[in-house]
């Protein structure tokens, strides 16, 4: 069964909002000069319950909003700078983050489904954001002295625990729904 065009706008909105709140849960709370958001956790929950299409165009809502200048990035940033910023990256990681969990969770709702998709949503977000906070680091922001592929890899540990635990509350949240309210499952497959 396909999502009414009605309920599709109103679900990629309301989306947005949440991944614009969870940017700014606590924008000064920082690691290593990184913010901690949950962000994450709405881009998991997106997929979980719109499914891999819309959950992907919720965050690609998000993602517009911000690039021409809602102030909905963490620390109440937007507009189009934000594509140089080393932390880009991480925004871009919630659309395929959304699409994957969609996906894995459209086809299997077991504790392996769920275990998957959370392996798979934590992995896309760390290899694209990773990635590209290497390559602004490297090409057009200024690196620290010693900056290396290594490196960046590595300040990723301190944020590891963070993100192990957002994505298993994720996924503990979106089994719960899927058992309390049946109709938050994504029944909908894309064409």
């Amino acid at each position: 069964m396909e999502m009414s065009k009605t309920k599709e706008i109103v679900l990629c909105g309301l989306f947005a909002a949440l991944m614009a709140v969870g940017a700014n849960v606590s924008p000064f709370l920082m690691i290593g000069g990184v913010p901690v958001t949950l962000q994450l956790m709405f881009a998991i929950l997106a997929g979980g319950m719109l499914g891999r299409r819309t959950g992907a165009k919720a965050m690609t809502v998000y993602l517009a909003l911000g690039l021409v200048g809602a102030p909905v990035f963490a620390q109440f940033k937007g507009g189009p700078s934000s594509l140089l910023s080393p932390t880009f990256g991480f925004v871009i990681s919630f659309i395929a983050v959304a699409f994957a969990v969609g996906m894995v969770l459209e086809r299997k709702r077991s504790f392996a489904g769920y275990a998957a998709a959370g392996i798979l949503a934590l992995l896309l977000n760390y290899i694209i954001g990773t990635n590209f906070m290497y390559a602004a680091l490297s090409f057009w922001a200024e690196a620290p002295s010693g900056f290396s592929y290594t490196v960046a890899w590595g300040w990723m540990a301190a944020y590891l625990p963070l993100d192990l635990g957002v994505t298993a509350v994720s996924m503990v949240i979106l089994q719960r729904l899927y058992k309390v309210v049946p109709s938050v499952q994504p029944q909908y497959v894309s064409k």
